[in-house]
């Protein structure tokens, strides 16, 4: 991971656009993993990947965004400027627009059923929009649209570590019936991280959607996994119903959401606030699933 400071970010600021040398840097309050997030002046925002893994996201956005901020109803962001590399930061960064609203938690989500409608509304618009010359899935979004099977080793050795946790055998059924299927339907858009992380919220409902890095085309089940890290047993039965895919891809989708929250639950340390919320998507999926 490279290190990212206050004092880079103003260096490379004020030396590729010394319009914005004036305006104030500083960091927001959570900044995500794959990149670093900072305000500039009250309007924008920097965006620095944390990785190189990650620096082809800032071409994507930057192409793709403006294509999409037409067609969806809710603010996404809106690119102003692409940074170049330099030897004290070698990867490409970029500079859009702030959006204002607070990051989706369950404190600031009074009704969650109408937020699942929201967010359901916001993805049916991403999938409306054409995707015959999308990005297809591959290690640029880390297979999202893709088939999860590239998971498959890594989840099933968690789900035997975990074993004396876990009912081995349950979480292999869960698993196994995510795999069980392959989307043959014409690919669509998704977002590629609907996480709280990246959903903003103003008066209990959703405002805008932010970090389109691992954006892509092809099988739209990655992008539920809200229904077990999020929702609860009624908003989920909305979110899922109104999102109208068939039976196969909610098995696929809960799958992504395990891979997920076994690899949090199990590669941080137990106890922390990752691993404990990687242990309450797993119990979630687990109740989900007993109860069909």
């Amino acid at each position: 991971m490279i290190v990212i400071t206050n004092e880079l970010v103003r260096r490379l600021v004020d030396s590729q656009f010394p319009e914005w040398a004036n305006l104030d840097i500083r960091s927001v309050k959570k900044s995500g993993h794959d990149n670093r997030t900072y305000r500039l002046g009250s309007g924008m925002t920097i965006r620095l990947p944390s990785h190189e893994r990650y620096a082809s996201a800032v071409e994507k956005e930057l192409t793709w965004l403006p294509i999409f901020k037409p067609l969806i109803s809710l603010p996404i962001p809106v690119p102003v400027a692409k940074g170049e590399p330099t030897e004290e930061y070698p990867l490409p960064w970029s500079i859009n627009r702030w959006i204002e609203g607070e990051t989706v938690m369950h404190t600031n989500i009074p009704n969650l059923k109408l937020f699942a409608e929201d967010l359901a509304k916001f993805l049916k618009e991403l999938e409306a929009i054409d995707a015959s010359r999308g990005i297809p899935a591959g290690s640029q979004n880390f297979y999202r649209g893709g088939n999860l099977a590239v998971y498959d080793d890594e989840t099933r050795s968690i789900i035997e570590a975990v074993s004396e946790q876990y009912d081995h055998k349950l979480l292999t059924e869960i698993w196994e019936l995510s795999l069980a299927t392959r989307y043959h339907s014409a690919p669509l858009w998704l977002h590629g991280d609907v996480a709280v992380g990246n959903l903003l919220v103003r008066d209990g409902r959703l405002c805008g959607v932010i970090d389109f890095g691992t954006m892509g085309v092809g099988d739209p089940s990655s992008d539920l996994v809200m229904a077990w890290n999020f929702f609860d047993e009624g908003s989920r039965e909305t979110f899922l119903k109104l999102m109208d895919f068939d039976e196969a891809t909610d098995n696929r989708a809960r799958g992504w959401a395990l891979w997920k929250a076994l690899i949090t639950f199990a590669q941080h340390e137990k106890g922390s606030e990752a691993s404990n919320w990687g242990k309450h998507v797993v119990d979630t999926v687990i109740r989900d699933y007993k109860r069909l």
